[in-house]
């Protein structure tokens, strides 16, 4: 989705729409938007928000416009400043993003890692697709959280805390992505977006975990993600969908108080049971009070047609673009893309699975068919990055205000390793164009979740701390 700038030209259209913004001649320079003759038509902000969001009305019919540096609330003279939570932009710039990318297998690491360190390195076979974008990105080896359990620690990736161990820590085994989506709150229609596959080992996506250890669970394939981000209801089942949110909301406010009122009755185990209940009550009514206030709110126009699920391999492409399209569009700053389930090597004509040919044995012909597996998915990631770097973004590109992480839990497969595990970076503003290999032993060892504690505070959160992390990640800026 493209738009020209309003400084270069007298009008512009938005794709996927038949609106034509032009100049009025008699408005002031701060508000220069007007209709196609005989349109009546406004521009406003989301209700109740300080927001970049804005919607051309027209007639009854509203259409949500993508982030417009002319459209900001400084140049329409609205109200106030932009809001200061996380995620927001600074200083009238463009808000933070972040996107992770995970695979439930990991890579064959005798070609993901280099042999050379820092700048100017040679990029090995499965990254030679990312050689366009080498000077985008960060690759970081030596980095990990610690754990032991093969298949049942690669949960752990975007969070540093199994499942097993959540009680014990502060936040629980919340992860990256839904951390920072707790400090966006309303800002976008979706706080986060989870995509990936319920099919595969051990039940599937389980790359995204809530603060009171709740599962995220995936949207499945790019139809039902398209209808997601995209598809608005029509008016009766808006008034269906609003008058459902209100029983619901009456529901929980009566579990909640009849709950308070039990807990005065229960022993200090129970109450720590019931604790970690409204923990979970609270994460269904900070949804619910988002689908409240986005209800009636339009969803943008995609500029392109509905897709069909055609299997997770052949999908992959046009998820990676509705997930441009979702940050492009202001509907979500932060989403994951698990690859695990459904990611089937049928498709590459290779007899044995995915999760059978990472058990390679170090036999050739199973590691040549590992490998087109996981090349396929770096020449995706490089298309996507791609894409992020083409669409602009207020002074700069979607990929430099946006962060996007790629790797896995697993780092080799063969073997049930969690250590080492493959981790590549991208965009954000950050130095890039460097191979990092980090201590792997020692006092100088670094976690993993040290890089996701840059992260945060990239994306505007103040903290020091997250999961097993014991700071900032020395070395990187």
């Amino acid at each position: 989705m493209t738009s020209s700038h309003p400084g270069k030209s007298d009008d512009f259209r938005y794709p996927g729409s038949h609106v034509t913004l032009q100049p009025d001649p008699g408005a002031t320079e701060s508000a220069k938007a007007a209709p196609a003759a005989g349109v009546s038509m406004s521009i406003m902000p989301a209700p109740d928000r300080p927001s970049r969001r804005f919607f051309l009305k027209s007639a009854g019919i509203s259409l949500a416009l993508p982030l417009l540096e002319s459209l900001s609330p400084r140049r329409l003279s609205a109200a106030g400043a932009l809001g200061s939570r996380a995620g927001d932009a600074i200083g009238g710039g463009r808000p933070r993003r972040l996107v992770c990318v995970g695979n439930a297998l990991g890579f064959y690491q005798p070609e993901f890692w280099p042999s050379q360190t820092g700048r100017d390195y040679t990029l090995p076979d499965l990254l030679q697709p990312l050689a366009p974008h080498q000077g985008d990105f960060t690759l970081f080896q030596g980095l990990d959280h610690g754990h032991k359990g093969g298949h049942f620690a690669i949960h752990s990736y975007l969070s540093g805390v199994r499942t097993m161990d959540a009680k014990g820590m502060p936040d629980g085994n919340i992860t990256i992505d839904q951390r920072a989506a707790e400090s966006v709150g309303g800002a976008t229609r979706f706080p986060s977006l989870a995509i990936g596959s319920e099919d595969g080992i051990h039940g599937g996506c389980l790359m995204s975990w809530t603060r009171s250890g709740t599962r995220v669970p995936p949207i499945p394939g790019p139809r039902e993600l398209f209808r997601k981000l995209f598809v608005s209801d029509n008016a009766a089942d808006l008034a269906r969908t609003q008058d459902r949110l209100a029983m619901q909301g009456s529901i929980l406010d009566a579990v909640n108080g009849d709950a308070r009122d039990l807990k005065k009755q229960l022993g200090r185990r129970d109450q720590e049971k019931l604790d970690e209940y409204f923990a979970s009550v609270r994460d269904v009514e900070k949804q619910l009070e988002l689908s409240r206030q986005w209800a009636a709110v339009p969803k943008p126009a995609p500029g392109m047609a509905e897709p069909e699920n055609t299997g997770f391999v052949s999908d992959l492409p046009v998820l990676y673009d509705l997930i441009a399209l979702a940050l492009q569009t202001d509907s979500t700053r932060i989403a994951t893309l698990e690859i695990a389930g459904g990611f089937e090597a049928s498709a590459f004509g290779l007899r044995k699975d995915y999760h059978a040919l990472s058990h390679h044995g170090q036999v050739q012909e199973n590691i040549d068919g590992l490998l087109k597996l996981e090349r396929y998915q770096t020449e995706q990631f490089a298309r996507f990055l791609g894409k992020l770097k083409s669409i602009e973004d207020g002074d700069g590109t979607l990929l430099d205000h946006s962060m996007v992480l790629f790797g896995s839990g697993m780092a080799n497969a063969n073997a049930h390793t969690n250590v080492n595990l493959p981790i590549l970076l991208a965009g954000g503003g950050f130095q890039h164009g460097e191979h990092k290999a980090y201590p792997t032993t020692g006092l100088d060892k670094q976690p993993l979740c040290n890089l996701y504690v840059t992260m945060l505070q990239r994306f505007g959160l103040e903290v020091d701390r997250f999961g097993i992390g014991t700071g900032t990640l020395t070395g990187f800026a």
